[in-house]
């Protein structure tokens, strides 16, 4: 519902529509949280069956998972530990919970799909884009209703919360450092198109994600 408003002295120019904000119920968020969480393990699959890393806390746990051998879901979980115990402390209780409930369903899904989803070949290109935007949508939804998928992006979506530093850049800026550590694991032309997967993910975060162009809370 919107209204029009008038500027003082000016009866005839009308000024920004007023627009009722109502924000997201319990279950907007429930099924926000869980779209969320489904875009973000599609995303992982499709880099983990190219080889590729992607940035962020996901990044880091299939860099870790290449050169231990450990689940990506199990590693997931573990370094997201300490991020959520700064959510909690900088985002509030509410906001930690809602990333916990996605995390662990992130962490669930992902010990799930290889006996669900086996993708045998997809080409770089395909995985970086595909698995970036995914992985970018899944971070968004959260984002929308008041959640994180954890590690990073709990940092970055504090700081934009805080100073206004854009969330997307901040985490352009982190996924830099990850895919350079990468060089001393993965080939480099996997790198390469992983670097490509950061910045779909990021550039849906970085496109989206802006003060004033969402309402809904």
């Amino acid at each position: 519902m919107s209204q029009s408003v008038m500027y003082p002295g000016s009866p005839s120019k009308p000024s920004r529509p007023i627009i009722e904000v109502k924000p997201h119920s319990t279950l907007d968020d429930v099924y926000g949280i869980i779209v969320g969480v489904l875009f973000v393990v599609i995303g992982i699959v499709l880099l983990h069956a190219a080889g590729l890393l992607t940035g962020g806390v996901a990044g880091i746990a299939l860099l870790t998972s290449y050169s231990t051998g450990v689940s990506v879901g199990t590693l997931f979980m573990m370094i997201n530990v300490p991020f959520f115990l700064f959510g909690y402390f900088f985002m509030g209780a509410r906001f930690t919970i809602k990333s916990l409930a996605g995390s662990a369903m992130i962490m669930g899904l992902l010990k799930v799909m290889p006996f669900v989803l086996v993708i045998d070949r997809v080409h770089p290109a395909v995985a970086a884009l595909g698995g970036g935007t995914f992985c970018g949508m899944g971070i968004l939804a959260l984002a929308r209703h008041g959640a994180g998928v954890g590690g990073t992006g709990i940092v970055t979506l504090w700081l934009q919360k805080q100073y206004n530093i854009n969330a997307g850049r901040t985490q352009i800026m982190i996924d830099s450092v990850i895919l350079a550590l990468a060089l001393l694991l993965v080939a480099p032309h996997l790198v390469a198109w992983s670097a490509l997967s950061a910045v779909a993910m990021s550039g849906m975060v970085m496109a989206w994600h802006r003060a004033g162009r969402y309402f809904g809370s």
